[in-house]
């Protein structure tokens, strides 16, 4: 556990100190759980945006983008049940005066009793070799059953309690289960009470006469209420799907974990509208489809889980969750919803009006049903940026701080170094750097030894180092250093557009999907 909070705390760190993510206002001591990205972060940030869009809106002829406005009509947020039901069930313990989901509480408890079963059959692999039968382990091992069992009795208590609403229960699975405060070990806990997320804002001129309105808890419902104008418009025919990427807002008490929970944050949905009847099959062909979009990032197959949900929305019929073993543990990543025609029929009913589509194939009208992707940005960026951390121990006995990111998502693709700062060889980098800046973004870097330079840009993550010396002054030629291997190669330089292009390509990443 103490190694896990160390790569953490070492997250963190690096994101600041190599202009990544700040503190917000942090001259006046900072906002919790509000942060800027800085410099470096916005760029794999809008990097990650553009990955996932290509792949899901300009690669998908059936799916078209959307970009809804933060700020709605109040009674979209009582269509969709916000209102009365956009709560998270919150305790507080007496003694650190600390604030908790209760439903985390629960859900962090079991999974320490998946990792203790994973480690069991870890240790069984290890012993038994080639002739290990994992699945016949999983059943037959008496420690490993009562620990899966385990699990899943207590999810299954805590989500027949919550879609009940017996709060009272939660609390009285807490103190079964003897949970203790995470930072104290106090269990002087309070009731479990519900607190509704969305922020309240106000619409007008004057207080007497301004409008009550929300800053938006999720993006979906922009893409709900313009259904209709996307499809006539577009002449779209179900199934198609409607796009977005954008900011939410949740008043969150219990935000912790660097940028995983925070108060502002970016969404990247998708909802696809589809013949009712016909959802389940679309549903698991998005499971499949969006898991293997995180894949083609070769973050680690070993990272990725599916948790089914056992406590359903009051809008779905199924969903999942794919979760990510982050530095913390295995949380969600992004959810892959059957919403059913709830949002639709709720929106007809609050508004007056018809939101159904005239199929011509079937020649009648229906509400579509629907099934959701989304991802969170910030999460997926923490994702990203923490499994990509790394201290390697080098042959020479040194070490180095080297961001593994993903070549296609790095904030820059390539930084030139003059070897010197004179002879001629800044010009020659700036004449480089002036032909590949209008197709990768590129950095020029002359400060410090080259050696240095090369450790600062393995910390930033650019994938490739191009350093110019006196032989470049000969023959057109420089050393193309690859920050994984650190392996350097002596090429033209006519083609280093073709060497970064073939490294960093959407196209080429995509294929793997």
């Amino acid at each position: 556990m103490a190694k896990q909070e160390d790569i953490f705390k070492n997250v963190v760190s690096h994101a600041k100190e190599y202009g990544f993510i700040f503190p917000s206002s942090e001259v006046y001591d900072g906002l919790s759980a509000v942060y800027d990205y800085a410099q470096n972060g916005v760029e794999l940030k809008k990097n990650i945006r553009e990955y996932w869009w290509k792949s899901m809106v300009q690669m998908n002829e059936n799916i078209v983008g959307l970009d809804a406005a933060i700020l709605m009509h109040p009674t979209t947020w009582k269509a969709s049940g916000h209102v009365d039901a956009f709560n998270d069930p919150l305790i507080d313990n007496k003694d650190s005066k600390k604030r908790y989901r209760a439903d985390v509480l629960v859900e962090d408890y079991a999974e320490k009793l998946n990792v203790k079963a994973k480690k069991e059959i870890e240790k069984a692999k290890e012993r038994f070799g080639d002739a290990f039968n994992e699945q016949e382990f999983i059943t037959t091992n008496t420690r490993v059953v009562e620990y899966l069992a385990k699990e899943r009795e207590i999810l299954e208590r805590l989500a027949r309690s919550l879609g009940n609403e017996d709060l009272a229960d939660v609390k009285a699975l807490i103190e079964e289960l003897e949970i203790a405060d995470p930072e104290t070990g106090s269990r002087n806990w309070t009731d479990v009470k519900q607190f509704n997320l969305m922020f309240g804002t106000k619409l007008g001129a004057s207080a007497d006469s301004a409008m009550d309105l929300y800053l938006r808890p999720e993006t979906a419902q922009g893409i709900f209420v313009n259904f209709l104008n996307v499809q006539k418009s577009g002449r779209m025919k179900v199934p198609f799907g409607i796009a977005q990427t954008g900011k939410a807002f949740r008043n969150e008490i219990v935000a912790r974990q660097f940028i995983f929970r925070m108060r502002e944050f970016e969404q990247m949905e998708m909802q696809f509208f589809v013949r009712p009847g016909e959802e389940m099959q679309w549903y698991e062909h998005w499971k499949t489809t969006r898991l293997n979009w995180h894949l083609s990032l070769g973050l680690g197959k070993e990272n990725y889980r599916f948790h089914d949900h056992e406590k359903l929305a009051h809008y779905a019929n199924a969903a999942a969750d794919i979760e990510f073993n982050f530095p913390f543990g295995f949380k969600e990543l992004e959810g892959i919803h059957s919403r059913t025609d709830f949002d639709l029929k709720a929106h007809e009913k609050f508004s007056g009006r018809k939101l159904q589509y005239f199929d011509p194939e079937l020649n009648e009208n229906y509400v579509p049903y629907v099934v959701e992707t989304s991802v969170g940005l910030d999460r997926m960026f923490l994702a990203v940026f923490a499994t990509s951390l790394k201290e390697e121990a080098l042959e020479d006995g040194s070490t180095r701080t080297v961001l593994k990111l993903p070549s296609v998502l790095a904030p820059t693709k390539a930084a030139v170094l003059p070897l010197i700062k004179r002879d001629g060889l800044p010009e020659i980098s700036k004449k480089i750097i002036e032909d590949l800046k209008w197709d990768f973004n590129v950095a020029y870097d002359e400060k410090d030894a080259v050696g240095r330079r090369y450790r600062r840009q393995d910390a930033l993550g650019t994938p490739f180092c191009i350093t110019v010396d006196h032989q470049t002054l000969e023959d057109e030629t420089v050393t193309i250093r690859h920050r994984d291997s650190m392996k350097q190669d002596r090429v033209k330089i006519s083609e280093l557009k073709t060497i970064i292009e073939n490294e960093v390509s959407m196209k080429n990443w995509l294929m793997k999907m």
